[in-house]
């Protein structure tokens, strides 16, 4: 098992994959753990898309930090886990920046037709920077 350099942790980041959030949650409950569609520039921030009036949006502002867990489920095992601080909340999000999202995702046409089908709910952007990371390759 070996850390992943900073080059490899961010072209691995920029593929397509779900990640796990988690969060800081109520008194007495363990952390808020969801999975998650992220945005990633290399050596930048994360920036995570979600319902504005949800649980998780709630939790990630209360808290103002989180931990997102990226990882590749099949052998040779690797991941990721980047802890970091939001430094940014825009409420609504940006419509181009949920739709270059959700076409990350889902494809071109999938990923409109997806934001067209949610404009009626309120969505929040969180902008998070990275503070500590933690890497493995199993490989």
């Amino acid at each position: 098992m070996r850390s992943l350099s900073d080059q490899e942790r961010d072209r691995f980041l920029q593929e397509v994959r779900v990640g796990v959030l988690s969060v800081a949650s109520d008194p007495g409950r363990p952390p808020a753990s969801m999975p998650v569609w992220y945005d990633y520039a290399p050596a930048g921030h994360v920036r995570i898309n979600t319902g504005a009036a949800s649980r998780k949006a709630r939790l990630i502002r209360q808290a103002g930090a989180v931990t997102l867990v990226v990882q590749r489920e099949a052998w040779p095992y690797l991941y990721v886990v980047m802890e970091g601080t939001v430094v940014n909340t825009e409420d609504p999000a940006p419509r181009d920046v949920r739709e270059a999202m959700a076409i990350r995702y889902l494809g071109e046409e999938g990923g409109r037709a997806f934001v067209e089908s949610m404009s009626d709910v309120g969505s929040v952007l969180f902008t998070v920077r990275p503070d500590r990371w933690l890497t493995s390759d199993f490989s």
